[in-house]
């Protein structure tokens, strides 16, 4: 027996549940109209759990609640994947980790691949069983392995748990069809159309091209459900405690399988109210708060990632407050837009404005930096804001689609739009960032100068990615410029998703060519190998420093200052399409960290989509 036998794993459990009791308790009855029995089945649950994480976790929970900021700092990078395009399998995942430490990557996250319904998954968003693998992919027990294998390379596994809603194909939904009332009261379902009516009076459509209206008709049970998403997706009813009970036993049993982190999708819809428009309600912060206590007591090596994409005044609250913490990190999503944004309207001005807001947010707050992820890109930017330059919200959207589809004069970009209604100009965009970024077209017409200068594009927006504060995360291929792949166009069961286009297989060939400078392969790979290299070695770059805005004096140039304990940098942007000069705000001499042998003073030339990392050691 280890040195933590029965009686010491007893005693560690009472303490951690002892300590969130009260709270725990509270809130739940609270929520649940004091039904204790409910709340006792969770406590028992939780137990259980414990009781049968492995000790190997167990010991893993030591040390990080030991140093509770683990995540934090400047020593993680982040990379996103779907496991059949990386790697086919779990296991052809695992033989791969030597690609991503070449990669530096120490954070893995996995796209779903819990078993749901081919045809009807939304990419894996659709969870058939929340305790199997997708079979094509592997098992649970590979699941468990890659997960061990990763933290013996000291890798990091996340994986998405989708709480809002199952699939159809659920056993659950299946009882439901059936006539069930339990199993229908696990959903939301009516008798007739009259109270669904009345939702969707204040409830917006997610896809209203797609899958128009929130609710559908299961004509098995003759009765109209809930589907906020799409049809095949049934909106689970947080109302009723079992849900929320089993939903946790389920999201433990992934725990135990090894995952450190827990992204919850769609998290600000998981409860609903008539009159409301079911989005971000008080009672989603009481369920999340009490997801992270129960993580706490069972796992406390366990991060909570929020999939909030809304605006950032809807996304901090899911912080929770540092008395009562709900998420650990969340996405900076509406960045990513407005990079792309400022990408094409040569003007970092509403950039400018946003990551004010950002880095004006306490330090304690770990946000997840992209430039592409597996979904679409969607224009919810501050129009109020970007209107006193003149850009309204309709044509300045046609001309952002525009731009980025190819089809305005000069545009080096091919992307494609995603649920385009061209009467509100609310298309949303697809493609991969080297694609985005002009490199596809380059190579297309064998143009050597737009080339040098889509790839100079491309490791700019990077090195701008890991100058934020947070946890800069890769989308898989962007480490080797992979561009659109237009093959989905022909499959019956993607062609009418246009985000297929960035979700293509990992092209290992051009892999092969990640050592070749003379590749654009090997000039983007080995560009940001050493940016993150530079990252983890410099301190200037931990989440703890101090962050503003210089003032450029051109709308063109984004200037990211960065101090923290006696490290000074200063970093430049050229989103213009012209050559510039900067000047340095201050006498001295810096040091270009790219080009250490390279020091400046007062000037320095900065190319169109080029960038600098000046540090001055003080």
């Amino acid at each position: 027996m280890n040195d933590f036998g029965n009686e010491t794993s007893v005693k560690e459990f009472e303490e951690r549940f002892l300590h969130h009791a009260d709270e725990l308790k509270w809130l739940y009855c609270e929520l649940y109209r004091d039904n204790t029995d409910a709340y006792d089945r969770l406590v028992c649950l939780l137990r259980r759990a414990y009781e049968a994480r492995p000790e190997a976790l167990k010991e893993l929970d030591r040390r990080r609640a030991s140093d509770p900021g683990w995540y934090k700092g400047h020593s993680l990078v982040g990379m996103l994947m779907y496991v059949n395009a990386f790697a086919g399998t779990l296991r052809g995942v695992q033989e791969k980790l030597s690609y991503l430490e070449e990669c530096n990557v120490n954070y893995l996250h996995l796209m779903p691949l819990l078993e749901s319904p081919a045809g009807r998954s939304d990419g894996g968003y659709a969870v058939s069983d929340f305790r199997k693998v997708q079979p094509e992919l592997g098992t649970m027990s590979d699941l468990a392995e890659l997960s061990r294998a990763c933290h013996d390379r000291g890798i990091s596994l996340c994986l998405d748990f989708v709480m809002n809603h199952t699939s159809e194909d659920h056993a659950w939904a299946r009882r439901a069809r059936k006539g069930e009332k339990e199993y229908q009261d696990r959903y939301f379902f009516f008798d007739s159309w009259d109270l669904p009516a009345e939702y969707e009076k204040t409830v917006p459509q997610v896809f209203p091209s797609t899958a128009p209206g929130n609710f559908t008709w299961c004509e098995e049970a003759g009765k109209v459900v809930m589907t906020t998403f799409y049809p095949y997706q049934w909106d689970l009813n947080y109302r009723n405690p079992v849900v929320f009970n089993e939903m946790v036993e389920n999201m433990l049993f992934l725990c135990n399988r090894g995952v450190d982190i827990l992204r919850l999708d769609a998290v600000p819809y998981i409860w609903k109210e008539l009159g409301t428009n079911c989005r971000n309600l008080p009672q989603v912060h009481t369920l999340v708060r009490m997801m992270r206590m129960v993580c706490e007591i069972v796992c406390p090596g366990t991060l909570l990632l929020g999939e909030v994409v809304m605006e950032p005044s809807k996304v901090v609250p899911y912080f929770g407050t540092l008395e009562k913490p709900e998420c650990h990190m969340l996405y900076n999503v509406t960045t990513m837009a407005t990079t792309w944004h400022t990408v094409a309207a040569k003007d970092v001005r509403l950039l400018k404005h946003q990551l004010s807001q950002v880095f004006d947010l306490p330090r304690e707050y770990v946000f997840l930096n992209y430039l592409r992820c597996h979904d679409d890109i969607g224009w919810g930017l501050d129009y109020e804001y970007l209107g006193q330059f003149g850009m309204e919200e309709v044509p300045h959207k046609k001309y952002l689609n525009d731009y980025f589809t190819g089809k305005w004069p000069g545009s080096p970009a091919c992307g494609e739009l995603y649920n385009d209604d061209p009467r509100l100009g609310d298309a949303r965009l697809c493609g991969t960032t080297a694609s985005l970024c002009g490199i596809e077209s380059a190579q297309e017409r064998c143009c050597a100068p737009a080339l040098a200068k889509a790839v100079r594009l491309d490791i700019m927006l990077h090195a701008y990615m890991f100058t934020l504060s947070g946890i800069p995360v890769l989308y898989s291929g962007d480490e080797i410029a992979q561009k659109n792949d237009n093959s989905y166009h022909a499959d019956p069961l993607k062609c009418e998703d246009s985000r297929w286009l960035h979700r293509g297989r990992l092209n290992w060939s051009n892999a092969e060519k990640r050592s070749d400078a003379a590749s654009v392969e090997g000039q983007i790979f080995i560009a940001l190998n050493a940016l993150e290299k530079i990252r983890t070695e410099h301190r200037v770059f931990d989440s703890a420093a101090d962050v503003w805005l210089p003032e450029t004096g051109n709308n063109g140039i984004l200037a990211i200052g960065r101090y923290h304990r006696g490290e000074k940098l200063l970093a430049y942007f050229n989103f213009s399409d012209s050559d510039t000069v900067v000047d340095l705000p201050e006498a001295g001499w810096y040091r270009n960290l790219l080009h250490p042998e390279s020091c400046c003073t007062g000037r320095m030339n900065l190319l169109a989509g080029d960038f600098l990392w000046l540090i001055r050691e003080t």
